[in-house]
């Protein structure tokens, strides 16, 4: 049985991201495929968010264990590798291979932390690590830890990358120089990054007033109707798939982005739009979300809650198992692994 550790050099890097494409593909070699997600007690995080992650992949590989066996609470750092033992063989039975997601953190004067090390360590796994796609030198602290983890070290996944830089990321002579397989450089893409109409409504703190069973649909772009100047369909006709966010005294507005490609419509100042703009979401099965804030209030909510958007969506699914299919190389990772392809 083997452990497939997949970590990152930051969090928001896309590890649940890899987690859930591999996942998504490893079972077809033909082998049972378990996860497991250890959490270290003194590292803050929001376990409600991490259980839905897992929820999410239990529900991939059809898993059977219970969410707190796959993402248990590890405590006791003299003992770590102990406990992380302990509660790894609940889920590893019966199993060819676990995906385990790790953290990767920073310790104040910039050292790793020794958990990640450790991890790897107890449970004899092979290691992924994912980077982001930014400036030279996180490309060379991706190498230098890369190289720290010695026959551990499996691959790197550069995450995120502009479309214009792909190959030549996949060809880096300073990967190949240091020894290193590059098992991905998978490009940036909206859609994985993106907000359900369901999230927006629930971040908003809004009532969605129509076509409910819309919400799993994801948002692109998002546009501002408050002030322009442009004839209202030529400005909304600009973005596609987008949620657009009005004022409520603007129906003009609001009929003008219904008339376009368009997710939800945003209504700020806690007041339903006119008749007729509800009837005519309510023709094009357009969700309506009604919000108390401003527009202000509004814009910043929605910033913040796309810098922790999760990977939980079984769209976002479909779409990282074609750009994974593309850009990752699982032939490479099954001969790593000694399984079949």
């Amino acid at each position: 049985m083997t452990a497939l550790y997949v970590t990152s050099l930051a969090e928001g890097a896309g590890k649940t991201t890899i987690c859930a494409g591999l996942a998504k593909h490893l079972p077809s070699s033909g082998k049972k495929v378990g996860f497991f997600k250890p959490i270290i007690a003194d590292i803050r995080s929001s376990l409600e968010a991490v259980d839905q992650d897992a929820s999410f992949i239990k529900r991939i590989l059809a898993l059977e264990e219970p969410v707190e066996n796959l993402c248990p609470v590890i405590s006791g750092h003299s003992t770590l590798a102990n406990r992380i033992k302990e509660a790894y063989a609940k889920v590893a039975k019966g199993k060819d291979l676990v995906i385990v997601e790790g953290v990767w953190r920073q310790r104040p004067g910039g050292k790793p932390s020794e958990a990640c090390y450790e991890i790897a360590e107890a449970l004899d796994a092979r290691v992924i690590f994912i980077g982001n796609y930014s400036a030279e030198a996180s490309k060379e602290k991706l190498i230098n830890i890369y190289k720290d983890f010695g026959e551990y070290a499996l691959g790197v996944i550069v995450n995120k990358v502009p479309l214009n830089r792909l190959a030549s990321v996949s060809t880096d002579s300073q990967f190949s120089e240091a020894g290193i397989n590059i098992l991905g450089a998978l490009p940036e893409d909206r859609t994985l990054f993106s907000l359900s109409v369901g999230e927006i409504a629930e971040n908003l703190q809004g009532e969605i007033l129509n076509s409910v069973e819309k919400s799993d649909d994801l948002v692109e772009n998002f546009m501002l109707g408050a002030t322009i100047v442009d004839s209202g369909p030529e400005y909304f006709s600009r973005k596609v798939n987008k949620a657009v966010v009005v004022k409520s005294e603007r129906p003009d507005m609001q009929m003008a982005a219904l008339e376009t490609s368009i997710k939800c419509l945003i209504i700020n100042g806690n007041t339903a739009p006119i008749p007729a703009v509800q009837e005519r979401a309510k023709d094009k099965n357009v969700p309506i979300i009604i919000t108390k804030g401003d527009t202000m209030i509004t814009v910043k909510t929605i910033e913040q809650a796309l810098d922790k958007a999760r990977f939980n969506n079984e769209k976002k699914l479909n779409k990282l198992t074609e750009i994974m299919g593309n850009h990752f190389n699982f032939q490479k990772l099954c001969q790593e692994l000694e399984l079949s392809s």
